[in-house]
């Protein structure tokens, strides 16, 4: 089976990638795979932040809540959480841009951060399931 990841917005197609390595050509992967110091930093700070599974919790919780804004003691009690672990994970998801602190003190995922997460989490989750059964 050839998979391809397609994103599309509106009909009109924005991005699509092969699945399969036979699908692409030397070049095209080379090209694909010659990323910049930059994005290199960044990705490492993405999965460095979404590698613990309290962190992923607490970005799920944070995406689940009503106003998508929660506080270090919302984090503490309804994750039971200690403050130490919150403090670490909140400014390990800060400085992954995943998160922005308000000047109330509350967490929100910044734009960028909520489709990052979103990407990760849910679409790898169903991406990693279609490449299984095929």
């Amino acid at each position: 089976m050839k998979l391809k990841l397609l994103l599309k917005s509106d009909g009109k197609v924005l991005f699509e990638m092969p699945l399969s390595m036979d699908q692409w050509t030397k070049q095209g992967l080379e090209r694909e795979l010659a990323f910049s110091e930059a994005e290199l930093e960044r990705f490492s700070k993405i999965f460095d932040a979404l590698s613990h599974g309290t962190r992923l919790r607490m970005m799920t919780h944070l995406l689940g809540d009503e106003d998508l804004t929660l506080g270090f003691g919302e984090f503490m009690h309804d994750l039971r959480l200690n403050p130490k672990t919150v403090w670490e994970s909140t400014r390990k998801l800060q400085e992954s841009g995943l998160v922005v602190k308000s000047k109330d003190g509350r967490y929100r995922a910044s734009d960028p951060g909520a489709a990052e997460f979103l990407l990760l989490s849910l679409a790898l989750r169903r991406l990693l399931k279609a490449v299984g059964e095929s």
